[in-house]
């Protein structure tokens, strides 16, 4: 969905929802918000802006859905706030969790795909651990980038006995924009070294620890 940003991620939702993790921040200075944490932030900036028009709607508990709905637009929530976060690269630890079986390349495929294709837009909430201030973002993730999954020709990868590990470099125009990891231990679907640069940075901020 083009420009999903423009239309939902709005200058005035941008402030409430900053001014909503800074309560959070100021109760659990060293707990950034993650989960349903930052999935009931988003969802009450969101009733807080004079938008009479949005509507909102949570996403099904433990489905593999969209987490919002807001006037038609299928929005996924993501977290970064480990001490191994990197102002420049994003890791999506889970993207999704495929089934164990058939692990076969062009299964685990269309099943990322198929997740995909539930929502417009992805939103994720970054924290970047200093000796004594924490950098904060707001980035939204193009679908479209991530869609470029489908494209791939998965590799085996690691030295797991059994069942191994898939994976390969995504590329665009001749580009690696990121990795795309599928884990055999616990099906999970994986990306790393997506670079801030394909994205759209929404707001940053730093907070004194």
């Amino acid at each position: 969905m083009p420009n999903a940003h423009r239309r939902i991620f709005t200058p005035d939702f941008i402030v409430t929802l900053r001014g909503l993790i800074g309560i959070h921040q100021s109760i659990y200075p060293q707990t950034p918000p993650q989960g349903i944490y930052f999935e009931a932030l988003v969802g009450e900036a969101f009733r807080r802006i004079e938008r009479p028009v949005t509507t909102i709607e949570p996403g099904g508990r433990n489905q593999p859905r969209h987490d919002l709905l807001v006037e038609n637009t299928r929005i996924s929530l993501k977290t970064e706030t480990g001490d191994n976060t990197k102002p420049e690269q994003i890791t999506i630890t889970k993207l999704c969790t495929t089934e164990r079986e058939p692990w076969e390349a062009g299964v685990l495929l269309r099943r990322v795909m198929e997740h995909l294709s539930r929502y417009d837009v992805v939103l994720m909430f970054r924290a970047v651990w200093e000796p004594h201030v924490i950098h904060y973002q707001l980035v939204e993730i193009p679908v479209q980038k991530l869609r470029l999954i489908g494209t791939v020709s998965l590799e085996p990868t690691g030295h797991r006995r059994g069942r191994q590990s898939l994976g390969s470099d995504v590329i665009e125009q001749g580009e690696k924009i990121f990795r795309v990891h599928f884990d055999a231990s616990d099906g999970k679907c994986s990306v790393r070294g997506l670079g801030i640069r394909h994205c759209v940075l929404l707001e940053a901020w730093d907070v004194r620890r």
